[in-house]
């Protein structure tokens, strides 16, 4: 579960901007909105948080810093050679920030523990890394890096209670990959439960256009009933999905794992008995009997997103992960945006509190039925171009007051100033 997270310099942020998922006392809904984490000082936790802003304003942002942290995470040591650049922009509007590292912080609890992990990098390197983990009553430093200039090398610090390959790891660890990253391939046992939180319990989408079905089609062929069920509410009118599928071979070099010390016509055998899907129909009835559509060319786009996230949703509602998408509400009408973030407020439909982090411009979701006050958020750009990331909270409105006419009318901020257009 996620308690916050925190980004600096990085894009159209600059001074650091932080995204809390602890609930504000007193607040409403709670028994739907909220959760406890059964841990001892640790408030109640939202299940949601939605973020409000103009177009430009930083929103994306917010969750390309988390994508960013994620894949970082999972990719720097396997995707990254000694001496390859990094691929994170620095606020650009600011000559000292311009050569800055990026800063990415994240508190998160792991079976009852709550763990602090962050990093520094800049195009080339990192330059800063951490980890604390905080068990019921203690406090325990896992392990910190930090480069120093003045001997162009790391100045390493590590906790007893991190019993891993330290300097095997070290060793490993290059500039430009994260330790943690470089001890899971080198298969720490200890460093796992963090890691896999990343992999498996965090899924930021920061571009949809991008998003393929890989995960519904999984969640498809073991379990078709429930995807349909998931079609059938939001009334595509979709009766029944095929997959069209062709083998492999002779393409053997997509299988992974398969062990190419075999003799090469072994190799074929086995990959004939391989397939993948090429291609998605979907069925629809008519009053002239079952007719077939393809999903990419027939098929709207507000239907072809939510066949797209009905996997990922599906997914992290069974896991208890944490789910960040960007624009959820673009092909999508603002009753099924509604429907979609109920989900995660239903303790059936989410028993295991999952976590759902949106930006939108659908401003019917300002609605006290929908979100408490700590759930809303606003991104506004400053005079210098700088993103700043706020909360309703700040502005403390009264409980009767109508949230969404206050943001239309400019009470909260995070509005568009339109100007005169001359013919």
């Amino acid at each position: 579960m996620l308690i916050e997270f925190s980004v600096t310099n990085y894009r159209s942020i600059n001074q650091k901007q932080t995204l809390s998922m602890v609930a504000a006392k007193g607040g409403t809904a709670e028994d739907k909105n909220t959760f406890p984490t059964n841990i001892s000082g640790l408030p109640y936790l939202l299940r949601s948080a939605v973020i409000y802003g103009a177009n430009a304003s930083g929103k994306t942002n917010v969750i390309r810093a988390l994508a960013f942290m994620r894949s970082f995470v999972i990719n720097s040591f396997s995707q990254l050679s000694e001496g390859s650049s990094i691929n994170v922009k620095p606020f650009l509007f600011d000559a000292v920030s311009a050569k800055n590292p990026s800063e990415f912080e994240i508190i998160f609890v792991i079976d009852g523990t709550r763990y602090q992990y962050g990093f520094s990098v800049n195009g080339a390197m990192i330059t800063e890394e951490w980890l604390i983990s905080y068990p019921p009553g203690k406090h325990h430093l896992w392990f910190t890096r930090m480069f120093d200039h003045e001997s162009s090398g790391y100045k390493w610090q590590f906790g007893r209670n991190f019993t891993g390959q330290k300097k095997v790891i070290k060793t490993a660890t290059r500039q430009n990959s994260l330790f943690l990253s470089t001890a899971i391939a080198l298969n720490d046992d200890q460093l796992k439960p963090v890691y896999n939180w990343f992999l498996n319990k965090l899924l930021a989408l920061s571009d949809l256009k991008r998003l393929v079905y890989g995960n519904t089609i999984n969640c498809y062929e073991s379990n078709p009933g429930r995807i349909m069920s998931f079609l059938k509410t939001a009334d595509t009118g979709i009766s029944d999905i095929k997959l069209e599928k062709e083998p492999i071979y002779p393409n053997v070099q997509k299988i992974e794992g398969l062990l190419l010390s075999l003799p090469a016509n072994e190799i074929n055998e086995i990959a004939k008995t391989f397939k993948i899907v090429t291609g998605i129909k979907t069925i629809h009835n008519s009053g002239n009997g079952q007719i077939t559509l393809d999903f990419v060319d027939d098929e709207s786009l507000g239907t072809q997103k939510m066949f797209n996230l009905s996997g990922l949703w599906l997914d992290v509602l069974d896991n208890g992960g944490v789910l960040v998408v960007d624009e959820l509400d673009s092909s999508l009408h603002s009753l099924l945006v509604r429907h979609l973030v109920g989900i995660f407020h239903n303790t059936e439909t989410n028993p295991k509190n999952a976590q759902l982090i949106i930006n939108t411009h659908d401003t019917t979701l300002l609605n006290p039925d929908i979100y408490r006050r700590d759930q809303v958020w606003f991104t506004e750009k400053d005079n210098f171009g700088a993103t700043k990331l706020y909360s309703l909270v700040e502005f403390k409105p009264d409980k009767n007051e109508n949230i969404e006419k206050g943001y239309l009318r400019g009470r909260y901020g995070a509005i568009p100033f339109i100007g005169d257009f001359e013919f």
